[in-house]
């Protein structure tokens, strides 16, 4: 794929009714980056934001790509992943600065992966700069597409006890510093993924002003925004990923004022439907978090086709568990006993058959074959009798209808950020 997108306008479509059934009109997506990326510090050009990197000899653009989740990305389900889309960008877990440097001795245990999962990214976590360095330059030797540093986990371990995460927002003067760290230890392009505020610290020109410093004092070009603000006490992870509401305009309105800098939009968006509907509004990329894990084969498996354009390929899931089987069960035990387990294993599996008929039996057996279950093999084999053959064969559904809507509110949009709105705070260009 080598076309670029074009960049499609139109009605708007609503996040609030375009529903996720499907239905046999398909509607292909091109790839619309052809556009370079402005270089603000020419001895560091390599580590702007390339627009796609090559795979197997094809140009992928990050249009899609699926969030990093502590507990949930590692490498099982980044496989399993890869195994339904060739085209997803894959982020992984939050890997913690302090934990890649105490452990270079077993660096493989928390950065190796298969070269089947490029394209993909690793995610640093952390507010020590010696630190952050020092892991870049270890994690570097891994060749992952991507260094992302986390400023939008809001998380108390993380933001609280860690001070780093969405804290970092505080101190987008430190974040800069960060990430021209980061930059100066690897050899690809550097990201930050952050929310549109934190606390009461929510404006749109604050968050301009993070933008404008960071990019300001590193040579980051790509921003993932989630368009919620994240709030540091009084509400869970899980709230802070509901309760706050999405700001969609906060995120347009960057592409317009910050038209140098790529940024990505993550938060809310469920299903291609939503995808394909905001890159039509002109959004670069787009982050799908839980949706993607929660179930897997109908958001996953319309990616290649549907974003990227490429030919629907038919195969079933149980073709993908015949080949995830293989990769199980070479990985148990891989760094000791019981590390990973089959329970560790098993767990991206258990939505491969989100609400399709056996669902519920094929789950309630799984809990009882992981108990003394000592191959992926032998636990297949006791469970998949739950899901009829006509489920397991049954090839990738067909996409999302197109519905007519409102995506978000176009006279929302602030007014155009022109100036850094606290003295002190931005360093100019």
């Amino acid at each position: 794929m080598n076309s670029a997108i074009n960049n499609l306008r139109g009605a708007f479509f609503s996040h609030s009714i375009l529903t996720c059934t499907y239905e046999k009109k398909s509607f292909i997506i091109r790839n619309r980056f052809s556009h370079q990326f402005k270089r603000f510090h020419s001895s560091m050009g390599k580590h702007l934001a390339h627009s796609s990197t090559n795979v197997n000899g094809e140009d992928l653009p990050q249009l899609f790509s699926v969030a990093p989740m502590m507990d949930w990305t590692d490498n099982h389900y980044r496989t399993l992943a890869r195994l339904i889309s060739t085209h997803a960008w894959l982020y992984t877990e939050m890997v913690v600065a302090e934990t890649i440097v105490h452990q270079k001795d077993n660096l493989d245990r928390f950065l190796a992966f298969s070269p089947i999962q490029h394209p993909i990214v690793l995610q640093i976590g952390g507010s020590n700069l010696k630190n952050l360095a020092k892991a870049t330059e270890l994690a570097n030797a891994y060749s992952y597409d991507e260094i992302n540093l986390n400023c939008g986990c809001p998380s108390g371990k993380v933001a609280g006890h860690g001070c780093f995460g969405a804290r970092l927002m505080y101190d987008p003067k430190f974040v800069g510093d960060a990430m021209s760290a980061i930059a100066s230890n690897c050899d690809v392009p550097v990201s930050v993924k952050c929310r549109i505020g934190v606390d009461d610290r929510d404006s749109y020109n604050e968050l301009c002003d993070f933008i404008h410093t960071v990019v300001s004092r590193s040579p980051t070009a790509h921003f993932i925004i989630h368009a919620r603000k994240a709030l540091l006490s009084g509400l869970s992870p899980a709230e802070n990923r509901n309760v706050p509401p999405l700001k969609y305009e906060y995120y347009f309105s960057l592409l317009r004022d910050f038209p140098e800098i790529r940024f990505t939009i993550n938060g809310g968006i469920t299903c291609i439907s939503q995808v394909k509907a905001s890159l039509r509004e002109g959004a670069h990329s787009v982050m799908v978090g839980r949706a993607a894990y929660n179930n897997p084969w109908n958001t996953l498996g319309q990616v290649d086709s549907e974003i990227y354009g490429a030919s629907r390929i038919h195969f079933s899931r149980r073709q993908v568990l015949e080949k995830y089987q293989i990769y199980g069960d070479s990985e148990l035990g891989k760094y000791g006993p019981n590390k990973p387990n089959i329970r560790q294993i098993v767990k991206p599996l258990l939505h491969l058959f989100h609400s399709e008929p056996g669902n519920g039996l094929w789950k309630r057996k799984a809990d009882t074959a992981m108990r003394h279950c000592t191959t992926i093999e032998s636990f297949l084999e006791e469970t998949l009798d739950a899901i009829p053959d006509s489920v397991l064969d049954s090839t990738l559904p067909i996409i999302p209808p197109e519905e007519e809507g409102v995506f978000f509110d176009k006279t929302l949009l602030p007014p155009p950020y022109k100036s850094c709105q606290v003295p002190g705070l931005c360093v100019r260009v």
